[in-house]
């Protein structure tokens, strides 16, 4: 079962087992993790459940789709190289994510 490590701006750490094909989104508001807020429920309309992946990880994620790229340009925080919307990334290996300091 894959893991998924949630950083918090605080630096706080929570890991979490991921049943395979699940979001890094879906996991996080299953487990209560702050920081995610997810208001469109994971349909990429929204930008409110962005992440920044660990370099390690992002290279074995699927590219960012036209969608994604859009809303990325919406996010509350600042979008860097690695960030991606946490609903479009479904996990078959272990990932690490920080979450950025606020998605409204």
């Amino acid at each position: 079962m894959p893991k998924i490590t949630y950083i918090l701006p605080d630096g706080l750490e929570t890991v979490l087992d991921a049943e395979p094909g699940t979001s890094v989104m879906r996991t996080a508001v299953s487990h209560g993790v702050p920081g995610i807020v997810a208001e469109c429920g994971g349909n990429a309309m929204c930008a409110t459940c962005h992440v920044y992946v660990e370099t390690e990880a992002a290279e074995g994620l699927p590219a960012v789709s036209d969608v994604e790229d859009e809303m990325l340009d919406c996010t509350a925080s600042e979008r860097c190289a690695n960030s991606r919307l946490s609903c479009q990334l479904h996990v078959s290996e272990d990932i690490t994510v920080r979450l950025p300091e606020t998605q409204v």
